[in-house]
């Protein structure tokens, strides 16, 4: 399983969110940057950079974060937040992005997201899957949608997609323990299909990435739990050493 680190940004800067609540904002580095060529220096290869400006004002703001942590750091960024356009993806892309997740553009406008798997492939688009009470939520998870978070997804699998980041909001930020359940639901629903599950939210120690691991996941997105040294980073070190 691979771990996936994430660096969430405001205003430029690396910041955490409590269940995507803006109010809620604590600021951990003044540059993401420093953060990324931390993370690469402790063995990871894969980064989750989420622009939460971009996901509050519908396209892409922080692109420039993408661009300098793209050209300085190897690692294989996956970029969200903002993302409602050609122009948003291209801009993602010419900027370094190896991968794109898109979340509100998959609910509001399903003719242009599968426009862009079609295109790039099931290998370079992700879905973002985010829910809360079992319905999809979108807009930086300010809205909900009237959509049930398990047909959302395999309607996309049927249709070429294969990667999908689920991040079950009432468990962001908590560091009280991932969706493990949801997680085992989603995969046995998806049993026969290409289904690549990436869990985010709520992981608080190496023994919920090993469950994860168990369970079948594909990636684990890491947030708050290394911030607040709950996982230190040398930990992400021996992971990726075993």
């Amino acid at each position: 399983m691979r771990i996936i680190p994430a660096i969430d940004i405001i205003g430029g800067k690396c910041v955490r969110l409590t269940k995507g609540d803006y109010a809620t904002q604590k600021t951990y580095s003044e540059d993401p940057l420093e953060m990324a060529k931390a993370f690469e220096d402790h063995g990871v290869a894969y980064l989750h950079l989420v622009d939460l400006d971009g996901a509050r004002q519908a396209h892409v703001v922080n692109h420039r974060v993408l661009e300098r942590i793209a050209a300085h750091t190897s690692l294989k960024i996956d970029f969200g937040g903002g993302l409602k356009s050609e122009d948003d993806l291209r801009i993602a892309f010419e900027c370094g992005a190896a991968q794109v997740t898109g979340g509100s553009i998959a609910v509001k406008d399903p003719e242009t997201f599968l426009g862009w798997v079609n295109r790039h492939g099931g290998e370079r688009i992700i879905l973002g899957a985010d829910a809360h009470n079992g319905k999809i939520a979108v807009s930086g998870w300010q809205e909900s949608s009237s959509l049930a978070l398990e047909p959302f997804v395999m309607g996309y699998l049927d249709k070429g997609l294969s990667y999908v980041v689920c991040t079950d909001i009432s468990k962001d930020g908590m560091l009280e323990g991932p969706a493990a359940g949801l997680y085992r639901d989603l995969l046995a629903a998806a049993s026969g299909k290409d289904l690549r599950l990436i869990a985010s939210g709520g992981i608080r120690s190496t023994e919920d990435l090993r469950e994860l691991a168990a369970i079948g996941c594909e990636g684990a997105i890491v947030g708050k739990a290394i911030y607040e040294g709950r996982i230190p980073l040398k930990e992400l070190l021996n992971w990726n050493n075993e």
